[in-house]
């Protein structure tokens, strides 16, 4: 699959996962080689192969993000209608799930462009005490540039969705 070409398809498989999680999952690795994954809801898709997100509550991601700065960001649908209309069908209509791979940047300040953005996202929950504790003042961001995908495989259920995606067999002597 081209990350490229395929661009308007993950755009949309993102935009399902966040509206039934409210975050994605982005996993590092940390200097003694251990992972750590991180849910992130600010993360934002933007031109092919390209994403940013507000780095304001993570701690040891950034500490990972300086020993190496690769990444891979897992997106999941999990609205319960979705799985269930796909379990009683016996097959996903779209995709399920996706993984990216890429390089996070350096910690940036946002442009306003990035925090407009943002804030029509979280625009519904403007006058929440929540969006005036987390939301209002976020001015930092991480830019992450992409260059591989890796489909969520759940077998049968999935395999008419991926058979030009899927990844090369492992030999069975492995």
């Amino acid at each position: 699959m081209d990350l490229h070409e395929n661009w308007p398809q993950i755009r949309h498989l993102f935009s399902d996962a966040f509206r039934s999680s409210l975050h994605y999952a982005i996993a590092t690795v940390d200097e003694n080689g251990e992972p750590h994954v991180t849910p992130i809801g600010s993360l934002v898709l933007g031109r092919p192969g390209s994403a940013f997100y507000f780095e304001k509550f993570t701690r040891r991601m950034p500490r990972n993000l300086a020993d190496g700065s690769r990444v891979c960001v897992l997106a999941v649908n999990s609205s319960r209608w979705f799985w269930i209309r796909s379990l009683f069908g016996g097959r996903f209509r779209q995709p399920p799930a996706i993984r990216l791979y890429g390089t996070a940047g350096t910690l940036r300040a946002a442009t306003p462009r990035e925090i407009a953005l943002w804030q029509k996202r979280v625009r519904p929950l403007r006058f929440s005490k929540g969006h005036a504790l987390m939301w209002r003042d976020m001015d930092q961001v991480r830019e992450i540039h992409f260059d591989r995908i890796e489909p969520v495989n759940i077998g049968p259920m999935t395999v008419e969705l991926w058979t030009h995606l899927a990844p090369p067999q492992e030999s069975a002597s492995r």
